[in-house]
């Protein structure tokens, strides 16, 4: 597989995890807004190599999920806010900045880990 999008968390807010409990967890960019950086985890910023679609994987610290749903304007947050949800929920719809997965728990993560998109 090879790796269309790829970025390391750099910072994690305090209630970053606060969402576990929904199976989702927030990546938001620099440009967060204050109400918002207590819940994401901050990346940079980044575009992807391709279009991202249901089928590629999500790869979080070597784990992968199957990715199900690409809302509607998910991937340009992502390349131009850096900000989406990812759902660990394995529904077969979600919102348009969303990216649901297959149902996992959520994945622990902390400043250095990586995610990728592969394809």
């Amino acid at each position: 597989m090879n790796t269309i999008y790829e970025n390391a968390i750099k910072g994690v807010g305090e209630l970053a995890s606060a969402f576990a409990e929904e199976k989702t967890i927030i990546l938001f960019g620099d440009s967060a807004p204050d109400t918002l950086k207590d819940y994401c985890y901050s990346i940079d910023v980044k575009k992807a190599d391709r279009v991202i679609e249901p089928g590629q994987m999500l790869e979080i610290d070597g784990k992968t999920y199957k990715i199900l749903v690409v809302g509607d304007v998910m991937q340009k947050n992502l390349e131009a806010l850096g900000h989406i949800s990812i759902q660990f929920s394995g529904a077969a719809d979600g919102l348009p900045g969303t990216m649901v997965v297959e149902e996992a728990e959520v994945p622990v993560m902390q400043i250095g880990s990586v995610v990728r998109i592969l394809a």
